[in-house]
């Protein structure tokens, strides 16, 4: 295997003293296990990398399985987004599995389970379960129900599978330590019924469905998984996941298993991702789609992968910004103002340069004469393999209004009348001359000379001057439409503040504008960008506004750009 020049998480530590004592003959295999009840958002991106990660560096293979054994919350809906979204990221699964592939393992698993006289069929409901579990200090009370005969058991369950039994009303617990300091020890719920929703697969094929901690310990026994990866909140769940798998494994598992008797999956866990200005809870994530709070799961505030992507984060950000954060054992909460750097430091070795005027005021060159000429310009400054783009010029163009003043002291180094040379960014050296205002008062059209010897590339171009201002011009220039996205909420941390979470809403999260920019990106109103897919989206850096992304809801008559950043990086000070 390779070695990084970093140091190795302690996850890599295990596995490295795994493949070096022989453990499960020296077979890496990693899962990646999503609910499909909702959008991936980029607190699981931080395990795709790791599952993923772990079985690229180690020549392993990672596999997606889907965790569906929940039907009422469960669409293919989510299947396919998180599917495209792992793709996106760059990630390339071995095989698709699902939960429900075993549901009939599961379901006999059970069964022999309660032959052993250690399942049995609860009829209480969830709160007299939850009130019965005790407390971490104190034992909980046993089920009335818990010590009836195995027959009994084995006819109910049978029963709840029929559909004969009304959804709510019973079911199937390990009989376990009610005793047990680990709550999840006292007699854990293995099934429950959900007649009320068909599965997205199996349809009403099933009427009960295994818990979480059955299913998925034997799933990972099922598929060959070597490492089970997850995050801190299963750390507690780790004893439940081994009890499960000695109950099976070995010669009571009958020979499912093709991995040998020695074989077994260990569990793992890493500290989740928590960001600033933010919610990871799909819960709080739904509740903003469903209220129109947000425009969808891919609002570009959203923390959702599909989100980012529109938002104009590339794979190769989001990747970078895992690995600076790193994965340990304890939590903390990462600054935003960190992804937004690695974004930045991104795009700005990518992202073709262009002019885009925000608050327009035409200028008018009163000694320029013709029909106008084409400009070459260096996509970025300085980089002359990343190519050019041409730019008209002419007569008439669009400058910011900031940029002119009709009475400026000698700190105001832009356009004002008096003298003072200004240059046109990759143009020419201009100088104003006078302006023309409306009944109000207001700026409508400044007027300029300019130097024809000084235009920029030339023997003459070389003169300097204490401004350069960006213009577009006016025959040539697109109407556009920019986002400006900021963050989604005013308070650095929503979950901790107390009260609604939706009134600590940043209300300037999303600003409109409408603006002239460059007619270089006319080839973008025919673009094939496709909402849902994963086509290469194409990322402009707007001179002297930020880093912006074309936006699927651009048609052939209006150009939309999305803010992904500001220029400004505040977060290395």
């Amino acid at each position: 295997m390779d070695n990084e020049e970093k140091s190795l998480n302690f996850i890599e530590q295990i596995v490295e003293k795994d493949l070096a004592e022989g453990v499960n003959d020296g077979r890496i295999q990693t899962r990646f296990p999503p609910e499909p009840n909702g959008y991936l958002h980029i607190g699981h991106v931080k395990a795709i990398c790791m599952d993923f990660g772990i079985a690229e560096k180690y020549h392993g293979v990672c596999n997606l399985r889907f965790d569906d054994t929940n039907p009422a919350k469960e669409d293919t809906e989510y299947v396919e987004t998180i599917e495209r979204d792992i793709a996106w990221l760059g990630f390339k699964w071995g095989k698709i599995f699902y939960a429900s592939d075993y549901f009939q393992q599961l379901y006999d698993l059970a069964i022999r389970f309660i032959k052993a006289g250690k399942a049995y069929v609860d009829e209480q409901t969830a709160e007299q379960i939850a009130e019965q579990k005790g407390t971490p200090t104190e034992p909980g009370v046993a089920s009335p129900f818990r010590d009836r005969p195995i027959e009994e058991n084995l006819q109910l369950f049978e029963a709840m599978q029929r559909g004969e039994i009304e959804e709510g009303k019973m079911v199937l617990r390990a009989k376990i330590d009610m005793a047990n300091p680990n709550m999840h020890f006292r007699d854990p719920i293995m099934y429950r019924i959900i007649t009320s929703h068909p599965h997205h697969r199996t349809g009403r094929k099933w009427n009960v469905y295994p818990m979480y901690d059955f299913a998925h310990g034997q799933s990972d026994y099922f598929e060959g998984v070597t490492h089970s990866i997850c995050t801190l909140e299963f750390e507690v769940h780790r004893p439940l996941y081994d009890y499960f798998i000695d109950q099976f494994s070995g010669p009571n598992f009958c020979g499912l298993s093709p991995y040998g008797p020695d074989y077994r999956p260990k569990q793992r866990e890493f500290n989740r991702l928590n960001i600033t200005y933010t919610v990871m809870s799909k819960r709080k994530m739904l509740q903003l789609v469903q209220e129109g709070l947000v425009a969808g799961w891919d609002d570009p505030r959203m923390p959702t992968v599909c989100g980012l992507r529109r938002r104009g984060y590339t794979p190769q950000a989001i990747r970078s910004f895992m690995d600076k954060i790193g994965y340990t054992k304890v939590e903390g909460m990462i600054d935003q103002g960190l992804l937004e750097h690695v974004i930045r430091e991104d795009l700005k070795e990518t992202a073709p340069r262009v002019c885009a005027i925000f608050d327009p005021v035409k200028l008018i060159i009163t000694n320029y004469e013709g029909e106008g000429e084409t400009l070459i310009a260096e996509n970025i400054d300085g980089h002359e393999e990343l190519g050019t783009r041409e730019m008209k010029f002419g007569r008439e163009l669009w400058i910011e209004r900031g940029d002119f003043l009709e009475e400026a002291d000698n700190k105001f180094y832009r356009l004002s009348p008096g003298g003072r040379e200004v240059r046109l960014k990759s143009s020419y050296i201009i100088q104003a001359t006078g302006c023309e205002k409306d009944t109000n008062g207001n700026i409508t059209t400044v007027y300029a000379t300019y130097d024809p010897n000084s235009k920029s590339g030339t023997e003459g171009g070389n003169r300097k001057t204490k401004a350069t201002i960006n213009w577009v011009e006016c025959n040539s220039a697109l109407d556009a439409e920019v986002r400006l996205y900021d963050r989604l909420f005013a308070v650095e941390n929503p979950a901790a503040e107390e009260g609604d979470f939706r009134d600590l809403l940043n209300p300037e999260s999303l600003i409109v504008k409408n603006i002239k920019i460059e007619g270089s990106l006319r080839s973008e109103l025919h673009a094939p960008i496709l909402k849902d897919g994963i086509e290469q989206e194409n990322h402009y850096q707007l001179l002297k506004q930020g880093y912006f992304v074309v936006d699927p809801d651009t048609t052939a008559d209006k150009l939309i750009l999305n803010r992904t950043c500001s220029l400004k990086d505040n977060y290395l000070k």
